[in-house]
């Protein structure tokens, strides 16, 4: 019991230096948060105002809070934004949270570790993952991956023992893996690629041990599902959308190796000894051959080392899971450091197991005391690879990212809890400038001003200068923006309808200004007013939904907060007051439903609409497609079904396929083969006539 608390006590101790050490960044060395970082920020400042937690937010409901999270699961951010209520919300301030996180990767690493191999090869692996440099550099970066990493740890050794052969097989620790699997999922989905074959092998010795280990599996899923179904269900297609793009359409613009070739299967392994250092994966890697060596051979003494184990068994269940999360790791089109980042605690622990393998070696062949060899052991790892973390901050230290933007943010009355919501346009897209970063310092402390990008189309010009009250311009480099930015940058400068309210140097030359519409200038007609003619355009299938979504894309980017949606509400409503059968009133509030993921409320206006004009067939499409979007693909194969005894439509047939496909109807698949691509043509012809 001494040992084990002292052993704790040392574990607890290389967290509070870790956080220190991480704390010292984020006050003195930190910069402005980029892209990812500051999207990142802006979800942990949402969620947090969602819940009411943090000033000029408040409670709103569960639709409103799954609003939040459409493309990436929202348990991080929902932790992220309650450590803001207390830390605050200043980057450096919300960091916290990654401390936390960083907390929760030592216990997993501690514990695993210590089932392994006993306190010293745990101690080691903690001592190892506190100073890795790409772990170093996520406690210092607000992106997921560290609570990724710390999660996806914790579910794969509760798994493990689970699993375990001998020690393994109880309800506990089946329903403890079980939550521990949901929350990893729940903090972004890409912890698949490290569960699935984990879960697959699980599935394959459940099935062996008989009904006891199959019950629990199924309880497990059971509670895999229920955990991650509320967020699934609210934003399935969003997310699909969002995966394609930050997987398939990301690899493509990024110039990412064909999973083919060889480049692909190395890229991870070439980065290792940067993220890990190369003294520890050097080292480690020998000691683990040596270790392999030295159990064929006649055998070695273990009896003076008083805390060491060293069960196959578990290692078995690590190197299997690791090499597993590697293979379908890099089956990802989309390469990126931090993608491996969930396998290094892994990695850490079993390279921490080659140190003290060579300790071992030490002691039987060289005659070193253990009480003299493992303190030794342990400083060295630790010399080893701090020069590596150290270096590897410097570095980041050097490239940070420095600018006006909060200058910039409060000129335009940003971060203001006072001020009225405001959108401010941000045509140029730089680390240090961009609509992420704008949003966030907009919003701390209650304030309501978002960023939003234009620019990436010439067909952006026109709506900006009839609309835009904001806007920010950059002088010399516009970053990752495309040719038309320019176009839209020079219309605002040559238009007289802004005029320049201040300029902000920027550090490495050049700057930024921010323009405000001019008080004389009046803007165009209000979206909320074309907005109802826009909706009955619906009734025009293809062709109406082309044009809505061009402007609603537009609309959204100058209307960060969505302002007009209420006011064409209300109109609506009035209208539905006088004469319950007005067809503009449902079309209407149908499109405002499905902008607002509110597949549901959409069905009732469509159904009404589908009794109102049963000539025109849009409806019935619409209604089967929010059915659908809600998880309702019997009710979608029906509605189908009734439009096809009043419709000829070939879109009818493919939506009726693959409603009965997804309802379960495995046999229509061949249909759906045909009638969907069919289906598609058909609306790809319309919308070129419509072009034409």
């Amino acid at each position: 019991m001494k040992n084990t608390w002292r052993f704790w006590s040392v574990v607890f101790l290389v967290w509070l230096v870790a956080t220190a050490i991480d704390r010292l960044w984020w006050e003195h060395f930190a910069g402005l948060p980029s892209w990812d970082q500051a999207d990142y920020l802006n979800s942990a400042l949402d969620h947090g105002r969602a819940l009411g937690v943090l000033h000029g937010g408040q409670w709103q409901g569960w639709k409103a809070l799954l609003d939040l999270s459409p493309k990436i699961p929202p348990l991080a951010s929902l932790v992220n934004g309650s450590v803001m209520a207390f830390a605050g919300d200043l980057p450096g301030e919300a960091a916290w949270s990654l401390s936390l996180w960083n907390g929760l990767l030592i216990f997993g690493v501690a514990a695993w570790a210590l089932s392994l191999g006993g306190q010293w090869v745990a101690l080691l692996a903690v001592v190892f993952v506190s100073m890795a440099p790409a772990l170093v550099e996520l406690r210092s970066d607000f992106v997921l991956e560290m609570p990724l990493t710390a999660v996806t740890t914790l579910a794969l050794w509760r798994l493990g023992c689970w699993w375990h052969p001998k020690k393994g097989g109880s309800w506990s620790q089946a329903l403890i893996a079980a939550v521990c699997c949901t929350a990893a999922v729940l903090v972004k989905q890409s912890a698949l690629l490290v569960l699935i074959p984990a879960v697959f092998w699980i599935c394959f010795t459940a099935l062996k041990r008989g009904k006891k280990s199959f019950f629990q599996l199924l309880t497990c899923l059971i509670i895999v599902l229920v955990g991650v179904a509320p967020w699934l269900h609210h934003n399935w297609i969003t997310t699909i959308g969002g995966t394609n793009r930050a997987v398939i359409e990301s690899a493509a613009r990024e110039g990412d190796p064909s999973i083919f070739t060889l480049e692909s299967w190395l890229w991870y392994p070439r980065i290792l000894p940067g993220q890990l250092g190369a003294g520890l994966l050097i080292v480690g890697l020998s000691g683990v051959s040596l270790w392999v060596l030295m159990r064929w051979s006649k055998g070695q003494t273990q009896a003076d080392f008083f805390f060491f184990r060293d069960d196959l068994l578990d290692w078995r269940w690590l190197v299997v899971t690791l090499f597993c999360g590697w293979l379908f790791t890099s089956l990802s089109p989309n390469k990126g450091d931090r993608y491996i980042a969930p396998l290094l605690p892994l990695l850490i622990i079993l390279l921490s197991r080659g140190w003290f393998q060579w300790g071992l070696w030490f002691h039987r062949y060289c005659r070193v005391s253990s009480s003299f060899l493992l303190p030794w052991t342990f400083i060295a790892g630790s010399l080893t690879t701090m020069p590596f973390a150290l270096s590897a901050q410097v570095n980041r230290f050097s490239n940070r990212h420095e600018g006006p933007l909060q200058e910039v943010v409060q000129t335009a009355r940003g971060a203001d809890p006072s001020g009225a919501k405001k959108t401010l346009i941000v045509v140029p897209s730089t680390p240090d400038l961009n609509q992420h970063n704008v949003s966030f310092f907009g919003r701390i402390s209650g304030g309501h001003l978002v960023g939003r990008q234009l620019g990436s189309s010439a067909n952006d010009v026109e709506p900006v200068l009839k609309q835009a009250e904001w806007v920010v311009l950059a002088e010399g480099d516009q970053g990752s923006v495309r040719e038309s930015a320019l176009i839209l940058d020079q219309a605002v400068r040559t238009s007289n309808s802004f005029e320049q309210i201040g300029r902000f140097p920027r550090r490495r030359g050049g700057s930024y200004s921010l323009w405000k519409r001019k008080i004389n200038v009046l803007k165009g007609k209000s979206f909320s007013e074309r907005f109802p003619s826009l909706a009955v355009g619906l009734a025009r299938g293809p062709k109406g939904l082309e044009l809505i979504f061009s402007e609603v894309a537009v609309q959204h980017m100058l209307d960060g907060h969505f302002m007009y949606r209420e006011k064409v509400r209300i109109a609506a409503l009035k209208r539905l007051a006088i004469n319950s059968n007005d067809n503009q009133a449902h079309w209407t509030l149908g499109l405002l439903a499905v902008l607002a993921n509110r597949p549901d409320e959409a069905a009732i206006h469509f159904a009404v609409l589908e009794r109102l004009i049963p000539e025109n067939p849009w409806p019935s499409v619409y209604l089967s497609v929010v059915n659908l979007a809600d998880w309702k693909p019997w009710n979608s194969a029906k509605i189908i079904d009734r439009a096809k005894n009043r419709h000829e439509n070939v879109v009818l047939n493919g939506l009726g396929d693959l409603s009965k496909v997804l309802g379960g109807a495995v046999w229509k698949i061949p249909a759906a083969s045909r009638s969907i691509p069919e289906s598609v043509k058909r609306v790809e012809k319309a919308l070129k006539k419509s072009d034409d």
